[in-house]
This record gives structure tokens, sequence and C-alpha cells, in this order.
């Protein structure tokens, strides 16, 4: 069927007046009697005062009643305003004179400005003269119309009547045909049940598919569905009538033929009392998502004149047939081959007023408002002759809806807001503003941003520009997706329809919007309130705030060369030669890497190390190497540092081109602390190499030779040098069990087996005294002459320098050590002390040494010096992590505990209450190491031995208690996990029966051999996609990759992988940023601070104040200035939440268990509940797992300790548990 036209202009006209006093007849306006003009706060010169009104009532909300106010106060009227409860805080409540809470029991904050008799009654009482519906709410309702009519208040709208009839599109459409207005071929009137429609679309002569439902009532897209084949039908009429119930409280649907793929073309009329009608010209609103417009343009662009002057003059015709008065939108679809057709009348202003606003120069509100006062349009000089478009305008819709969430609306506090400004830009908003907040029970929109240039491409220009510097805060807006709609190329060859955003998908793909600032406010903001996250730091030291006086350097020229230029050259086999025949020894620096893991419990962070490190390229230009990466320094960045290891390896690589980098490699064990799949152990090799690792110093920590050379083998086959270490314990010249011998075997099969470059030798406590360094090294030097050997030491028996020089006498090439001001105790002897004492030695020249065409230079002790004082100041910001020994001590010869280990285990014990017993845990290490059978201890052996000793000084228990009492108590997890074999053999075996009772309470098998050869290759590819699913969000958000490095990390550490990227997602990464007294310890009232986030961007922190109350759900109120810029941060006070019951944090109930019961099982440590296994009504079994402990990377698995059935269960996943705290009770 074709377009519907009545058959004569003589039967239109006689039709439409019939139709229009029909509908004026019961609801003809009631205008209010003449009285004395509007005097009250009139401005001089005004051209137009009002007649009738003096006040003026909005009974709408946000930005459109804001909107009615300016108009108002322009035109001296008084204002008033309504609000609902929930918009007690809201803005248009302050923007106006008067405004009054619509109050009403029952009344949902919606149902607030539906409710009209109130709304009048509000009125009425405050002698309110006329009444602004807005857009929305009421603005439709013709009753609401008509009660205004009937208590003289003037309607700031059309009468009644006309809201009656363009409010039932059945009506509307009756009345366009007989007004020669062309419709789409649909239903005559309403479809009243299902049959009914289904006769009309395939009937006889039915109008076929596609078809679109609509809500006969209402408009905004609701009740509406688009029906394309006949399966489709019936669920859709169910669906739009129900939604229109919901909606309008009225589901009536009316019937339509589908126009594919059309434009949405309004034209904007007003009309008098005289029945004088004008047209201000059209709008172009196809770009709509969801019947939804989003973006809106006036003028139209891309239609011919002919369309254009067809459009106005139907849109006249019909609403002067009608007897409209006052302001109305005429709508249009406009087919592919040009075809216009009516759709509805919306009889008040629209959203998208802005834009005609800005073409015309007439302001639309104060024109509604004067013809609802009683002006003419000829009284007010709009006539159609003088009105001609000036330019082109574009509205954006700015709504709080996260477009990559399926345009989800978010809700919550405004944080920031910066607008975008300037000129040709119109802001018309309610909640524009940091600290507004947006709540669920109103519309989403935010703010409408209207650019108006000469022609359609600069004003796009101007808008894209605008919301570019808009920066939201706190909730998410459209706004990505509203820039890509807005630079597509569709778009601006205006070639739209209204599908343009469904057929278009790469509209909703979003450049990254990292909301960097916040993060970091929210960060500082937490830390201040709840302290620093990371466990452990010493509360009563506080970190230095003193700047390092930096070396001074020629920035502008390049280090020199050095070994790493070698390294390039002769490839690992040449740089081991090329070592090997260096004619003096070589040293090594371990600042960056196991000094402060030694004696700062591994937290130095990169930026410090990045600050001094092009310093460091040529002041230590002729450095063997720099150890900086590896070992506990790969899990600590990722669980307590939150930063990406390989990220750090990557920055210092670019910083420092000239000196070899250095790591430590566990073997099988990786960077780990437990057994890996091979392949794993191999990837994480290779990838080290290709991101910058040169020399790996390859140990197992059991020195088990199975374990050791898969990771040799690995870092072979990634290029890099391998360096096959002997972890050295006891006493060479003295023990029987880790004699010459020993060593000489195991040295044997580093060389010949594992094909070794470099020979190393790890004596992580400090045990080498200077005799057994020149008889091991001695022995060594004569069975290989050829292969470079390397000794690491510490410093905590206070010989270490004496050590590295006995070596280097007794053949070694290379020697370790640290900075002087981070040497000495359980770190590295210093490294100063050492090249002072060869150089004098070995009578060393200044002059540079030709090795294969590379000038190696000596290293320069007062160079060295520089770095060290930098190294000084910045140890003091770590002074919260200082818990190491102060002085050098001889009891390691007893207790044998690794340096690296000293500082952490102190630390652990701190954290776990043992600060006092911290004599207790030494002797109880010794102990515990001859419990598990004298095993070598270093990372991650040396973790089983701590874990023991911790265990037993915290629940008072000796050795020989362990040994006897084994199969009741519930051992640490790692303990358990040594003596099934997760580790590898120790040398001489395991002890018996310690370990079969243990693994028979545990239910679990030994694990003979190498514990890694049986496990399954890690599946790269399928970890790589369900880590992407699993952080997609955070991937978009902050334009990040997941790349290949990352899929090893999380193999090696998933959990801590997992709370990493959640950090991530919360803090940002630029925390990386922060200065490390501000990443540690809270801020001071009126700290501030200056950090660069890119090149040429500094944020500038100030903390201005802290509430000093919680507000009822348990939250303080941070205060900072961000840029100049006030900031609020919200955050949940942990400590004083849990206190009042208003906090997020639990504690478990302090019940204690009863030893004498065997059912009660208590904890055996204190720490966090992170894994629980059982419910009450589970049957037990004796040994198997109840639930598991975790504190400070130490776990405890809780064991059954009796066959029954589960009681109860008196603790929750991420409760905090003190030592002896009952957690499960069990029935025999």
């Amino acid at each position: 069927m074709g377009a519907l036209r009545a058959s004569s202009h003589a039967t239109t006209a006689v039709l439409a007046h019939r139709l229009a006093r029909e509908h004026l007849r019961s609801g003809a306006m009631a205008m209010p009697s003449s009285r004395h003009m509007a005097t009250g706060g009139l401005r001089q010169g005004k051209l137009t005062p009002l007649r009738n009104i003096e006040k003026l009532m909005c009974c709408n909300r946000g930005e459109i009643a804001i909107r009615v106010f300016r108009a108002g106060h322009e035109l001296g009227l008084r204002t008033v305003g309504v609000y609902a409860d929930a918009d007690r805080h809201s803005l248009h409540r302050y923007k106006c004179d008067e405004s009054y809470m619509i109050d009403g029991e029952n009344l949902t904050p919606v149902g607030s400005y539906l409710a009209y008799d109130k709304i009048v009654q509000i009125a009425k009482l405050h002698g309110v003269d006329a009444i602004h519906p807005g857009y929305g709410l009421l603005s439709e309702n013709s009753t609401f119309a008509r009660r205004c009519e009937e208590e003289g208040i003037r309607f700031v709208g059309p009468p009644s009547g006309i809201l009656r009839l363009f409010g039932d599109k059945t009506e509307a459409r009756k009345l366009a045909i007989a007004a020669d207005v062309p419709v789409v071929p649909g239903s005559d009137g309403p479809v009243s049940s299902l049959q009914a429609a289904k006769d009309f679309v395939q009937g006889p002569g039915g109008i076929g598919f596609p078809i679109i439902i609509k809500a006969a009532h209402g408009g905004g897209g609701r009740g509406m569905r688009i029906v394309r084949r006949e399966s489709e039908f019936a669920e859709a009429v169910e669906m739009a009538q129900t939604e229109a119930y919901k909606a309008f409280g009225d589901g009536t649907i009316f019937i339509e033929r589908y126009v594919d793929r059309p434009r949405h073309i309004e034209i904007q009329i007003f009309a008098d009392k005289s029945g004088e009608v004008v047209h201000l010209f059209e709008r172009d609103c196809s770009v709509q998502r969801r019947h939804q417009k989003v973006v809106e343009i006036a003028p139209a662009s891309g239609i011919s004149l002919a369309l254009r002057e067809k459009l106005w003059a139907d849109a006249v015709r019909l609403t002067k047939a009608s007897g409209y008065m006052n302001a109305g939108t005429v709508e249009f679809l406009v087919d592919q081959s040009g075809r216009h057709y009516f759709i509805e009348v919306n009889p008040r202003v629209q959203v998208e007023h802005t834009v005609t606003e800005e073409i015309t120069g007439v302001d639309i509100v104060q024109t509604q408002i004067k013809i609802a006062d009683g002006y003419t349009l000829a009284e007010l000089g709009i006539r159609q002759e003088n009105l001609e478009p000036r330019g082109h305008a574009i509205q954006c819709r700015v709504t709080t809806e996260n477009p990559r969430n399926n345009f989800a609306p978010d809700y919550g506090r405004i944080d920031a807001f910066r607008p975008g400004e300037g000129m040709g830009i119109r802001l018309d908003s309610a909640a524009g503003f940091a600290g507004a907040v947006i709540t669920p029970h109103f519309d989403s929109l935010l703010i409408k941003a209207t650019a108006h240039a000469e022609s359609f491409h600069f004003a796009a220009e101007k808008l894209v520009r605008a919301l570019a510097e808009f920066r939201v805060r706190g909730v998410h807006t459209n706004i990505p997706f509203l820039r890509k709609v807005l630079t597509h190329p569709v778009f601006l060859e205006q070639k739209m329809a209204t599908d343009f955003i469904d057929v278009h998908p790469e509209l909703f793909h979003f450049p990254p919007q990292k909301d960097r600032a916040n993060k970091l406010m929210r960060y500082l903001a937490e830390v201040r309130v709840n302290g620093h996250p990371m466990p452990g730091p010493d509360p009563i030291k506080n970190p230095s705030r003193l700047k390092p006086v930096m070396p001074i350097f020629d920035a502008m020229t390049r280090p020199a060369p050095g070994w790493k230029q070698v390294l390039e050259k002769e490839g690992p086999s040449g740089f081991a030669k090329k070592v090997r025949e260096f004619p003096y020894t070589l040293v090594g620096d371990t600042t960056w890497r196991d000094a402060h893991q030694s004696l700062l419990a591994t937290r130095m962070r990169t930026i410090d190390m990045a600050m001094i490190a092009p310093a460091t390229a040529r002041a230590s230009a002729g450095m063997y190497a720099l150890e900086n990466w590896g070992g506990a320094t790969f899990d600590v960045s990722l669980r307590f540092l939150r930063e990406c290891p390989w990220r750090r390896l990557e920055t210092l690589r670019e910083l420092v081109p000239n000196i070899p980098f250095q790591c430590l490699l566990r073997g099988a064990n990786a960077v780990g602390y437990t057994s890996y799949p091979d392949n794993v152990v191999f990837e994480f090799c290779k990838e080290a190499v290709a991101t910058g690792m040169d020399v790996f110093r390859v140990f197992d920590s059991l020195n088990y030779a199975d374990n050791l050379l898969v990771g040799m083998e690995a870092v072979h086959k990634a290029g890099g040098v391998v360096q096959g270490e002997m972890c050295y314990t006891g006493d060479v010249m003295t023990s029987s069990k880790y004699n010459l011998d020993y060593y000489m075997r195991l040295a044997e099969k580093i060389v010949k087996q594992g094909e070794t470059h470099v020979l190393g030798i790890k004596d992580m406590a400090g045990l080498l005294k200077p005799a057994g360094a020149e008889l091991l090294i001695g022995a060594l030097r004569k069975e290989y002459p050829n292969v470079p050997i390397h000794v690491h030491t510490h410093d905590t028996g206070g010989i270490g320098v004496s050590s590295m020089l006995a070596a280097a006498k007794a053949g070694a090439d290379v020697v370790h050590g640290a900075l002087d001001s981070m040497s000495g105790t359980t770190s590295q002897p210093s490294l100063g002390a050492i090249v002072s004492s060869l150089n004098q030695i070995e009578g060393r020249s200044d002059a540079p040494i030709d090795v294969g065409g590379v000038p190696i230079l000596p290293l320069n002790v007062s160079k060295l010096t520089e770095l060290s004082d930098y190294w000084d100041t910045m140890r003091g910001h770590y002074a919260p992590f200082e818990q190491g020994a102060r002085s050098s001590s001889a009891d390691v010869f007893v207790h044998e505990m690794p340096g690296g280990q000293y500082t952490n285990l102190m630390f652990q014990s701190q954290s776990l209450g043992l600060a006092k017993q911290w004599k207790d845990v030494k002797a109880a290490y010794a102990q515990a190491n001859k419990v598990l059978g004298d095993i070598v201890k270093v990372t991650p052996s040396s973790k089983v031995v701590g874990d023991l000793a911790q265990f037993m000084v915290t629940n008072k228990l000796t050795g020989d208690d362990i040994v006897q009492r084994v199969e009741e108590l519930n051992l640490p997890k790692s303990v358990v996990d040594f003596l099934q074999g997760q580790l590898g053999q120790p040398e001489g075996g395991f002890p018996e029966p310690l370990r079969t009772q243990v693994l028979m309470r545990a239910n679990l098998e030994p694990i003979e051999g190498r514990p890694g050869a049986e496990l399954t290759p890690y599946d790269f590819v399928s970890a790589h996609k369900n880590l992407e699913d699993k952080y997609r969000n955070l991937l978009l958000q902050h334009g990040i990759k997941l790349v290949h490095r990352d899929v090893i990390s999380a193999a090696l550490y998933p959990q801590v992988f997992d709370e990493y990227m959640r950090f991530r997602e919360k803090y940002s990464d630029e925390i990386g940023y922060l200065p490390t007294e501000a990443f540690l310890a809270p801020m001071t009232i009126g700290e501030e601070y200056h950090f660069p986030i890119e090149e040429g961007k500094t944020l500038i922190t100030k903390l201005i104040s802290v509430s000093p109350e919680l507000d009822n759900k348990g939250y303080r109120d941070v205060f900072f200035e961000l840029n100049g810029v006030p900031r609020l941060v919200k955050v949940l006070d942990v400590k004083a939440g849990a206190q009042t019951g208003t906090g997020a944090v639990r504690t478990a109930a302090a019940e204690r268990a009863n030893p004498a019961v065997p059912g009660q099982v208590g904890a055996s440590m204190p720490g966090t509940v992170v894994e629980v296994k059982v419910k009450p009504g589970v049957v037990v079994r004796k040994g198997e797992q109840l639930l598991m402990l975790s504190a400070m990377k130490m776990e405890t698995i809780v064991s059954a300790p009796v066959n029954g059935t589960v009681k109860r269960v008196l603790v929750e996943l991420g409760d905090l548990v003190q030592n002896e705290d009952l957690l499960v009770e069990i029935e025999e």
C-alpha cells in the first residue's frame, strides 16, 4: 500500500477541523482572566514584558528544569521548583527562587513527578501562575493540563485537548490523513488483540512484513518492536503491550509497515492563539540507538530543498488543522527514495531544541512562556519570512551509561568533572559537577553538549574537540561512543539512517580511558585511611622524605662499552672465554637484587632503580654484571610492589645498554617456590633473554642435579649465559656431609652434564670462610682450568670481604659485592672495599683493557661512591622494611640462615606477632633444619625450614615435639610438600619415619625422582585465551594488550598474578610513578607531590583533609587537590569499620579450641582463611583437608584430626584468625 492521502484539499480542511473541534470541545484551554502586568524583577529594556504570569513553576527535574528557570529569570519571573525526596540534593532545586518537595506515601522517585494533583496543590498554595512541564514525565499528560486549566493555572504547552489528540497516535494518524499528510500504511486504530494484529498484517489485503509495533500512548522507544518474520510476531506483540503498559499505564498498541533504513526528520513549529503557525526548520535525528535519539543535527544535511519544503508545509498544515498552540515537533520518516511519512507530533519542548535555538536565534523556552502568557507570534516578531537558519548545530546527549557493557546505566558519585567548553559550544546540565550523585531512579542524561558553526563539518569538529576535553570520573559515560559516532565517515558524509549504529559495530571499538589520576587518588586515600596495603611495614618507622643527590654526568653522551658488548659480539661461550682470559678479577654488583632482598625485604621499586640507572651505566661500565632480577624479586614485584617484573627488566635494559644483567634462576622451579612443567621453565628463560636478561645464575635449592640441569638446559636453549651454581652450606673443611668431595661431585655434573659457561658458588648464608674459600676454589680451579668461576656470598658473619679476596687469590674470576651503603650484615660485602683491595693486590691501572675489540674500563671507587651516596639516601625511603641485623653475627654459623631469608623471616615473624621471640625463631630454625635432615637451605628449601621454625615457636614446640607428635600436627603446607618430594630429592634422602608419618596423615603418595618430570606441559595458548576472557574489561579499559610474558607470570604465580591484575584495575599501572615515600606511607595534611605519569604530563597532588568521623557506612572523606582542583575520595575505614560493625573486613569470633577435645580444630598459626573445603554435615576422614590458612606467603593446611561429621565451621573465606582460634568442630 502506498502513502495515504485525502482526495482533495477541500475535504482535508473540513475533516481536519472537525476532528480538532471534537477534541478541543471537552478540554479547551481555560484562559485566566487578565491581570495587571507582571513587574516583579523586570529589567529595563525588556521588549515583551509578560502580562499574566508573575510566578512560573517547572514541574520537571534536571537540566530541563534549570533551562526553564533560566528562561523565567530572564523574563523577570519568580521561579518555583518541585523535587522528589531522591532529588533533594539535585542542582535544579537550587536554581529556582523557591522549591518544594513533592511529599506523599508510597511515591517512587519518578512517581513523585507524576503526582499531578500534589503538584497542582503546591502551585495553588504558593501562588503559581503558570506551569512548564519540560519534556517527559507530565509534559504530554492531558489530564494534568486539564487540571491546570480548571485551576486557572496556565499550562506552558498545548491545550489539554491537543495533548489528548496527539497522545493517541491512532487519532493523530487519522488527522494526518485528513490533512493530506502522508502516513505509513498501518492500522486505522488501536489493535486490541493478537488475532486482530495477525488479521491486519497477514489477512486478506494485509500490509505484510516487516512491521513495527508501537505503543499508542507515549514515546521514547518504549513499547516499540520491529518484526521481520511471522515466527517473531506473537512474542513481539506481547512484549510491546507489556512494556507499553509498564511505561504509560496503557498497553494499547498500533501497527505500521516498517520503513527500512529511513532517516528521522522532525520539524519544530510554533503556533499561537490566532491560529498562526510557523516552522523553525528541521532537525535530523537519525542517529538513534534502540529508538532513542543520540545525536541531533540542525538543519538536516543531505536532503534536497524540495523535500525540506514539503516537510515544512506538511508540518504547518497538520498543526494548523489541529488548532495547535505553543511549541511542538512534527516527526517524519524519510525512506531511501526520498518519500516522507508522518509518524507523530510531540506536543512539547524536545530534548534537542537546543540545535534549533542555535541556528535560528529563537529562544524556544521563552517563546513557549510568552505564548502561554497570551502573546501572538506577530507580537513577538516571529514571522516565517524573517526566519532563516544560520550555520549548523549538532547536539550530543552525554549519558552515564557504560558503552563497553551494553550501555548499562551507571550510578554513583562523580569524583571529578571537567567539561569541554570554548567558542561555539553550549552545555545544558544539572549534574555536571564533581560531587554530584547519579541515582538509578531517573534518566541517565548527564549533560547536553551542542556545537554551532558555519558548516556541518566545523560543528562536528568543535563537538569532537569539546568531548575530548571532558573528564568525568566516578561513573562511566558514553563519551567514547559519541566521539566514534562524530568521527565516522558515514556520519561526516551525512548518509546515516536510523540503523546507522546497528550496522556499524566499529562504533563500539573504543580507545582506552585509563582514569589514572582518580585511581592514584584512590590509592593515596586508601593508604591515608587504612595504611599501606602491603603487609608488614613497621608502622613506627616512617620513610625518609630526603631527596638524593644525583651523580653528575653528560646525559647526551652514551655510556662507555662494557661486557654487554663483549657478549653481543662473542656469544655466551665466547663471553665466558673472554672472562676467563681477563687478567684481573672482575666484580658483580648485587645492589639491585640480592642486596635489597637481604636488607629491605625485597621491596625496592623500579622507579628508584630507574632514577639511578643512567649514572650506573656510566660509573659501572667495567662491571661483570648487574644482578637485578629473578629470585624473590619476581614474586615480590607482583605480590607486594604490584609492578610487572618484565617491565622492570625492559625499563632497566633500555637505561643500561652496556652492562650484562644477571638473574637468579631456581632450576626447575624457575622463579617460583614449587615445580613447574618443563615447558614453563623453558618459556620463562626464552622470554627473559628476549626482554634483556644475559647471565642466569642457575641453582637448585637442594643441589638436586636433576632439577638444576633442567634450568641450565632452558638457558642454553634461550641463548643466555649459563652460570650453573652450587649452593654452599655447612663447612667444607669440617662437615662430614657437605665436604670437598660433595662439592667436587656436584661441580662435575654442572660442568660436564650441564655444559655450564660459568661455574658459580652460591654462599647464601655467608658460611664460606677464607680458608674454606681457598680450599674449595683452589680445587675447582685445578680441576677446571678453562671454566670461569664466580663466587657469591653474604656478610652476615662479617667475613665477606676477606672471603672474596681469598676466593680471588685462589683463582675465582668474578666475585660479588654490593654498593657500600647497601652492603654488610645479611647483604653482600662492600663493593668499594673489594674493588679497592683488588686494585691494590692485583696492581690494576686506570687504562682500559681491550677485550676482543671492546675497551673495558676499570672501576673507579669514587664513582661507585656517588652511586652509594644515592642509595644511602634512598635506603631511608624504605625504613619501614629495615628489619635485618644491625651488625654482624657469628651465630649464622650455627643456624645457617640465608642472608636473603634472614630479613624476610624477621619481617614475617613480626607480622605473626613473634618479633620479641626472634632469638627463639633463630634457635628453632637450627632445630627445624635437623628435623628435616640437615638440608641445603636456599629458597624455596629455606622457606620450608623457616615455616617450620615459626610454626614451632608459635605453638611452643621443640624439634623433638615435632618428631614425636607429628601425627596430630597440622604442619605448614611447605613442609608437607617438601617431605612429599615436591622440591626434589635432598642429599642423603628424607628423614624417616617423619616423612612416612606426615604423608600418611595428609593422604599423599611420595614423589620419587624429579617432581616436574611427570607434569603435563602447560597449555600457553588456552591459558592466553582464558586470561584474555577473564580480564577483558581491564584490558579494554586501560588499552592493555595481554602478551606472552603475562601468561608466563600467571603460569608461575596464578593467584598472585590475579591479585596483581585486580590491583591494576583498581589503581592503574601509574602507581609505579608514585614517589616511594608516597607509595609506602600516608601523606600528611598539606603535603604535596609532583609526579609524571607520561612525558609532558605531571600530576600535582596535595592532601587537604580527612574527615574525623565515619559516615553511616563506615567511610571517611579524603579531600585532595589534584592540579589545583578539589577532589573527594570516599574510603572505607577497615579497622574502624570492623570495630563499629560497618566495615567490610570480618574477623572470626574468638572462640578458642579446647586441646582436650579431639574434634575441636584450632588454628596452628595466625593468618587469613584462603580456602574452606567443608561445611556442616559433611563426613570427613582423619587427615582430610578442612581448610587452608595463609600468612606472609606461608600456607598451612588444616586437616581433620579424627574421623567424624563436621558439626560447625566457624570461619569463612577471608576471615582473619589468631593462633588457637576454633575453626571447625567435628563430632566423632
